[in-house]
């Protein structure tokens, strides 16, 4: 089984504040697919906010992730419950699923292994959502130096499954009913300082401090500073999705 990667332990403070939300009308799009709604599996739930938002529709959630820092960040709620599990390996019972999501996590996981675990644990035509969001856009005089700094600056230290996102998944194997999808994109609004923290959260900037003891985040930030409109800027992040459904 593939090599466990838990690469946002460290950083698991800075990914709660400055990671970008998840827009309302994925949700809603999903909704429409499970008729039934009493148990979601959110997988990788990191800071817990797929998690938080499938216990407003859902009677229980489960929220897995490897990362007890992760999770210790994640709201509680009553019918949330969180465990720190392999996304390939967990405790539940057969059949126990209407939904199974994993945002911008799946490229860390074992396939094969993960996408078994999937269809034992859930019900006859539960869904599985997985999905995660590219290089974030912001102007075009600001874009070419984010493009840069991803590319050449910092691509070094991204590890191989970064190219899965880069793919938006469409490079894994999907061994399920697929249902296609509509486009979503998230859009908000940031101050430069959120911008700092969420170059901050990714896994190649901490990788790079840890091995040189520089972080190259702060020469960007000061590149993009005379080219930032006002105090705040809308940020958007074009998202990727694969839904499907899972017959037993």
């Amino acid at each position: 089984m593939k090599k466990v990667k838990d690469h946002f332990s460290t950083q698991s403070q800075l990914y709660a504040q400055f990671r970008p939300v998840y827009p309302e009308a994925l949700y809603d799009y999903l909704y429409t697919l499970v008729p039934n709604r009493e148990a979601a599996w959110d997988c990788g739930t990191g800071n817990g906010q797929v998690a938080r938002h499938l216990a407003q529709t859902f009677n229980q959630v489960f929220a897995t992730d490897i990362s007890e820092k992760q999770i210790a960040q994640a709201p509680q709620q009553h019918n949330i419950q969180y465990l720190v599990t392999r996304a390939e390996e967990t405790p539940f019972e057969d059949n126990t699923f209407d939904l199974t999501t994993v945002g911008q996590a799946l490229h860390w996981f074992d396939f094969q292994s993960f996408f078994q675990e999937v269809k034992r644990v859930s019900g006859n035509k539960a869904i599985l959502a997985v999905w995660g969001y590219g290089l974030l856009r912001i102007s075009t005089t600001i874009d070419p130096l984010v493009h840069d700094f991803y590319q050449n600056i910092i691509g070094p230290y991204w590890d191989a499954e970064r190219r899965h996102v880069d793919a938006a998944y469409q490079d894994i194997m999907f061994p399920f009913e697929e249902i296609e999808s509509p486009s979503f994109t998230i859009a908000t609004t940031w101050d430069i300082n959120a911008l700092e923290g969420f170059f901050n959260t990714w896994s190649s900037v901490q990788k790079c401090i840890k091995q040189t003891g520089k972080n190259p985040v702060p020469a960007l930030i000061e590149k993009i500073r005379p080219l930032w409109k006002g105090e705040l800027q809308a940020v958007n992040f074009p998202l990727f999705m694969r839904v499907g459904r899972i017959s037993k």
